[in-house]
């Protein structure tokens, strides 16, 4: 294990933020002085469990936040600033129900059981709102109604989106495209897919990131599904692959040009578990207004209505742009990456083991109205609460329903004032 002591010496860094995040993907840190952090290295980073999302009692032990020296990331904006992913502990035992760990056990499992690896990438979007008013844009001048690679929009958010794309090089992520979207206000940037843990990592920071160089900048980075009635919502697509854990070998590639049988297997898997898949990939009560948009302003919402594939097509839920990997469509950057990738490796792992056959193109039920369809199909679905582990599994589904789906029943909205206070 790299010694973290060391290596604040080495690259001039001060302090370490000790950082995980919760079954809700909400980033929680520690801020440790580089001449502490031997000790936290030692003994862990305690944090009130309580105090986070994990179903956890105030009575019980602290959370203790192992960082893992791999995961490193020395700020580029504050170079004396290192970033760390953590590990948990409680009770001197392995946290079950910690995202990372979740995600660490079921590739270990597939790699000891199959010799495999999943490596996956992401599209990133998000808008740059004003800091003050978060009705409106950053950019008053981006009206136009079909926004999408918009040369003048783009290069006037270039300042930030350009200051992103020199960091993520600094930190050897081999970003490649950086684009206006859809909606008005609406950025994506891409970087090279890797290992699917690297990347979880990775997105986490990239939305710390991109959340801190926006207010810099005078505005406010939103990743929320769908902050804009009438505008394209934000989704988070996931590009996927499976590879031979020794070799590197792409085993979704069968040689001439097309998905392999092991990826139509694994594919299939992630069709037939959509549903219950929303729950993790889909994880708040705005997920659906995303998923369920009606037209917007540019005339699409981008967004699939049902568990379909198809080759370069973007109204389905999974696109086969080029062999050999596919793009699953369905989820936003609100979900855990941790969560995400590990019930999407225990989807496509159901169907290589099962066999299960690819349905025809265009084809596929629909995807669940709301969040609370999408825990119920969760909470009934063996194969995915298994791939997160019992745990894990009850504690998500239970503070799901606790904190969003019975808040927001509670809630009494302007909508419901506006068409029934006269009722």
């Amino acid at each position: 294990m790299s010694d973290l002591g060391k290596q604040s010496q080495d690259l001039g860094i001060k302090y370490f933020l000790v950082s995980f995040v919760d079954l809700f993907g909400v980033l929680r840190s520690k801020l440790v002085p580089a001449k502490a952090i031997a000790g936290c290295q030692k003994s862990g980073a305690g944090f009130a469990g309580f105090a986070a999302y994990f179903a956890l009692g105030p009575e019980k032990a602290d959370v203790l936040a192992y960082p893992d020296p791999t995961s490193l990331v020395q700020v580029p904006w504050d170079t004396q600033m290192g970033w760390l992913c953590s590990d948990l502990t409680i009770g001197g035992e392995t946290m079950l129900q910690a995202p990372r760990t979740v995600l660490k056990n079921a590739l270990e499992k597939m790699k000891q059981e199959k010799g495999w690896t999943l490596k996956i990438g992401v599209e990133c979007e998000f808008f740059l709102m004003d800091k003050q008013d978060t009705s409106k844009i950053s950019d008053n001048m981006d009206l136009a109604d079909k926004p999408c690679y918009d040369q003048c929009a783009l290069m006037r958010k270039s300042g930030i989106l350009c200051q992103l794309v020199d960091y993520m090089e600094i930190l050897g992520w081999k970003p490649y495209q950086c684009d206006h979207e859809d909606a008005n206000g609406q950025f994506e940037i891409n970087w090279e897919f890797d290992d699917a843990l690297v990347t979880a990592d990775r997105e986490v920071f990239f939305k710390y990131m991109v959340k801190s160089l926006a207010e810099s900048h005078g505005c406010r980075a939103t990743f929320m599904p769908k902050p804009f009635q009438n505008r394209t919502g934000t989704g988070g697509h996931m590009h996927i692959t499976v590879h031979d854990a020794n070799t590197g070998k792409n085993l979704f590639d069968d040689g001439n040009g097309d998905l392999s049988e092991l990826a139509k297997q694994f594919l299939a898997g992630v069709l037939s578990h959509g549903s219950g898949l929303c729950a993790v990939h889909n994880p708040t009560i705005n997920s659906y207004k995303r998923l369920n948009s009606s037209t917007t302003a540019s005339g699409c919402t981008w967004a699939p209505k049902a568990f379909s594939w198809g080759g370069n097509d973007r109204t389905v839920a999974v696109r086969v742009p080029d062999a050999p990997r596919f793009e699953l469509r369905m989820p936003d950057l609100a979900a855990n990456p941790y969560l995400a990738f590990a019930s999407l490796l225990a989807a496509g792992l159901d169907g290589v083991d099962k066999k299960m056959e690819l349905g025809p193109k265009g084809e596929g039920p629909p995807i669940p109205m709301n969040l609370l369809d999408a825990l119920r199909a969760f909470d009934a679905d063996p194969v995915l609460k298994s791939g997160l582990g019992d745990e894990c599994s009850k504690a998500y589904h239970d503070l799901k329903m606790e904190h969003e789906v019975a808040a927001h029943a509670n809630h009494i909205s302007k909508w419901e004032l506006d068409h029934t206070l006269d009722c």
